[in-house]
This record gives C-alpha cells, sequence and structure tokens, in this order.
C-alpha cells in the first residue's frame, strides 16, 4: 500500500478546500491547529482519524467526502496477481 501517496493527496485536497473557504494557514490557529501541524497536514504528513474527523467539522463536510477516491491506485496487486495462471 502507498500511503505516502494517499496522505500527499489528502494534503492536496485539505489544502484546496482551505483556500476554497479563504482561509490561510494562520488562520486555522483559531481552529485549534498550531501553523506547524496545520503545514504538515497539508504537505502531505500522515495524519490520525481525530485529525480528520477536527478537519471535517471546520469545514463542515463528511470524513467520506473528504477522502473518496484518495485511494485509488494505492493497493500494490496481491502476490497471487503474479502467478502464471493455466
Amino acid at each position: 500500500m502507498d500511503e505516502p501517496k494517499f496522505f500527499k493527496a489528502l494534503g492536496q485536497r485539505v489544502r484546496a478546500l482551505r483556500k476554497r473557504h479563504g482561509l490561510t494557514q494562520e488562520d486555522m490557529i483559531t481552529h485549534g491547529f498550531s501553523a506547524r501541524h496545520w503545514q504538515q497536514i497539508e504537505v502531505g504528513r500522515p495524519i490520525t482519524m481525530r485529525t480528520l474527523l477536527r478537519i471535517c467539522d471546520v469545514f463542515e463536510t463528511s470524513a467520506e467526502r473528504l477522502v473518496r477516491g484518495l485511494d485509488r491506485g494505492i493497493y500494490r496487486p496481491a502476490e497471487s496477481d503474479f502467478r502464471k495462471r493455466d
């Protein structure tokens, strides 16, 4: 599984969401995030479920909507997929 790819895409989506709301990274301090933590989120640092839910709360969106489709292409094929079929 390519977790870095997932979290990078999530960070990009969170950044776009913040910008659509007209907020800066510094504005996120008023929502309980440190500027440094928010920067790490946006560059794709792995986050906890609690952080994901806090982000959803700030932007009044569901977790499902926030992560929908981000897992495409992150799973490695199973070993059995490489076996020659008769």
